[in-house]
């Protein structure tokens, strides 16, 4: 219960963290955070998670690191759809207090609500194809990134920034095509608020990402035999 709680509150400091700063920060250019500013946040809620939390449940934050890491030899089938679960609603609880803090401003209207999309929904009006591509390719290089800093034989106490910097890079590369999920308890979380068409197109954030890592699984154990 204690890996469940942590990757519950750990998942609700990125939604908040990472798509409040879209939401709260990114809207006003005078702020000056822009897309590099949401990229760097997002970055940052995993960074300081994994020192935070790490220890306790791995700090996974995102079903599709949890079925990387299973794919990879490193994670429990037991625990793995109660990771997802525990994942899954701090999203949501993440995206209601964003929801709650958002809705205190007179005039405000949810939009998008940083929820992840494609053609008309995406930030730079990319295909399907493109967003799908983007998804599948971004997260496996996620989990490349995991499954190698957190190794045996990686340098120690550096994993938690390997990992949130990756993060970084990778929204810096895909905001514009799907306003970047490789997750998809984010995606699901914020999906939920924005309504329309953002749960219509849910279904690519949980497909692609899932697809991303359980390659990535298998390929980063490939390369590694010594997984442990």
């Amino acid at each position: 219960m204690n890996k469940l709680i942590a990757e519950f509150i750990g998942t609700m400091w990125l939604v908040l963290g990472g798509c409040g700063s879209a939401v709260l920060a990114a809207a006003y250019p005078e702020l000056g955070i822009g897309f590099v500013g949401v990229s760097i946040a997002f970055g940052l809620t995993v960074v300081s998670m994994a020192y935070a939390i790490g220890h306790i449940s791995g700090c996974h934050l995102n079903p599709a690191v949890s079925i990387g890491l299973y794919m990879g030899g490193r994670f429990s089938s037991k625990e793995l759809l109660p990771y997802i679960g525990a994942q899954v609603l701090g999203g949501i609880a993440g995206a209601g207090l964003l929801y709650l803090i958002a809705s205190g401003k007179a005039g405000f209207e949810v939009g998008g609500f940083a929820s992840n999309g494609y053609a008309e929904h995406s930030p730079g009006g990319y295909s399907m194809l493109s967003a799908l591509v983007t998804e599948v390719v971004m997260t496996f290089m996620f989990l490349i990134i995991i499954l190698g800093a957190t190794h045996s034989k990686a340098p120690k106490g550096f994993a938690g920034l390997a990992i949130g910097l990756g993060l970084t890079l990778i929204h810096l590369v895909s905001i514009p095509v799907t306003n970047t999920s490789v997750n998809p308890a984010r995606s699901t979380s914020q999906a939920l608020f924005a309504g329309g068409d953002a749960i219509g197109q849910l279904w690519l954030f949980w497909v692609a990402p899932i697809v991303g890592a359980i390659l990535a699984g298998i390929v980063y154990k490939m390369m590694s035999p010594e997984n442990d």
